[in-house]
């Protein structure tokens, strides 16, 4: 026969809520009422359940009198007693559970909203604002539609695949950059607690037994160029050519700079004491800094910019002075010299033609004046130096290429050294 309970009804209850001090009810549930204040005569009143766990004793809030009702504190301090009789603490059990229901509120976050996040933690970090938009363009043009809305914490490799099939063979560049980034999102998502497990847009051991390689798909599109026995003659039209334009392809060719390199170059970057040209890191695609041999010819080019910009902002001003010469700028000088057959980074191209195929200079010191990253550790480790003294002879030698008919059948040797 259940115990008949001689505690608090709902009138009493409604009585004691305004009359500060600990009303008992039954079986540890208590109806505390205290003033809010000192300067204040109203009441607060709240339901507490009361215990006692390995000689200690401990309260625990169940809710505002005027949230909850009797009965609800009732089966609350029902369910807290039933824990203490598992030997459980009620109130570390309810902590947990409010734990758990925040964790899995925060993984329910959305791969959209993790990858918003991850790309304004990031800007800081990438060289330019045109990353973060290639970044967001490429995610919304060709994530968001699949992953977009869905719980970070559901995505799987199902659904990555879902992503990558549509695109690994039509556009297999973008694929990979595509591929790399859901897989920086998630793992930015996994050390935030927003999911578990492996990536699923990791390759190793992943993806790579799904997708093949980008080398084995990717239609390789090369920077239609010159060839070098067709140099000096070019740059004999371009002798002609009037314009910061056509300085600026002369200097581009002549240094086998990038395009964006050349067109951002700044006077302070220049020493033309030293003939050199010193390129920041952040303008740089391997993020580090280049120094240029300059040649005569390019030096004459930067004393005749010097004469047109007062040595001021920009080597190759475009018609506002406080921006660079348009990228497109030195292709509608190849339109107008009708030369649509080649582009300007074809140039650099040919240069590696003719140091192959004309010059006894090793590749090493080709791939430095060109500024590529070395993959080979080893190669790296040997060329710690930056080679500069073998590039100036070969800067040399390619502005003699440049600027005047080359001899047939000769070869050009580093100084000191005959090729065998």
């Amino acid at each position: 026969m259940a115990r008949s309970r001689k505690g608090l009804t709902p009138e009493r209850a409604r009585h004691k809520s305004t009359r500060p001090g600990l009303h008992f009810d039954g079986a540890g549930l208590y109806l505390r009422v205290s003033k809010t204040s000192k300067t204040s005569n109203s009441a607060a009143a709240s339901w507490v359940f009361r215990y006692m766990l390995d000689g200690k004793a401990r309260e625990m809030g169940l809710g505002s009198y005027q949230g909850v009702s009797l009965p609800t504190a009732r089966s609350l301090a029902e369910e807290a007693r039933g824990l203490k009789g598992r030997g459980i603490d009620p109130i570390e059990a309810r902590d947990a559970a409010r734990v758990a229901q925040r964790v899995e509120a925060a993984r329910s976050i959305s791969f959209r909203e993790c990858a918003t996040a991850y790309i304004t933690a990031h800007k800081g970090k990438w060289k330019n604002e045109k990353h973060a938009k290639q970044w967001e363009a490429t995610l919304e043009a060709h994530v968001m539609p699949v992953l977009g809305d869905i719980p970070v914490s559901a995505v799987d490799r199902a659904l990555v695949i879902k992503v990558l099939e549509p695109i690994w063979s039509e556009i297999p560049e973008t694929a990979a950059r595509v591929r790399g980034r859901m897989e920086a999102v998630l793992a930015w998502a996994e050390m935030r607690d927003y999911r578990a497990g492996d990536n699923p847009a990791a390759w190793k051991g992943r993806l790579d037994k799904v997708f093949p390689p980008r080398s084995e798909v990717q239609k390789t599109k090369h920077h239609a160029a010159l060839p070098y026995s067709e140099v000096a003659s070019f740059f004999d039209a371009l002798a002609v050519e009037e314009g910061t334009a056509a300085q600026a392809l002369a200097f581009t060719i002549l240094t086998v700079a990038r395009t964006g390199e050349a067109l951002g170059a700044r006077w302070p970057e220049m020493d033309l004491e030293a003939n050199q040209w010193t390129v920041p890191g952040e303008r740089m695609k391997s993020g580090r800094e280049h120094k240029v041999p300059l040649s005569s010819a390019a030096i004459k080019i930067l004393r005749h910019q010097l004469k047109v910009t007062g040595g001021k902002g920009y080597v190759f001003p475009g018609q506002n002075p406080k921006k660079h010469l348009s990228n497109m700028a030195m292709l509608m000088l190849l339109a107008r010299m009708e030369r649509n057959d080649i582009t300007v980074h074809g140039f650099r191209s040919t240069f590696r033609d003719w140091v192959e195929e004309q010059t006894a200079f090793p590749g090493s010191v080709a791939e430095a004046a060109l500024a590529h990253v070395v993959g080979d550790k080893v190669e790296a480790a040997y060329r710690r130096g930056d080679l500069f003294e073998k590039r100036k002879q070969l800067m040399n030698a390619w502005t003699r290429h440049c600027t005047t008919p080359a001899q047939s059948g000769k070869v050009i040797s580093i100084k000191g050294r005959k090729r065998g």
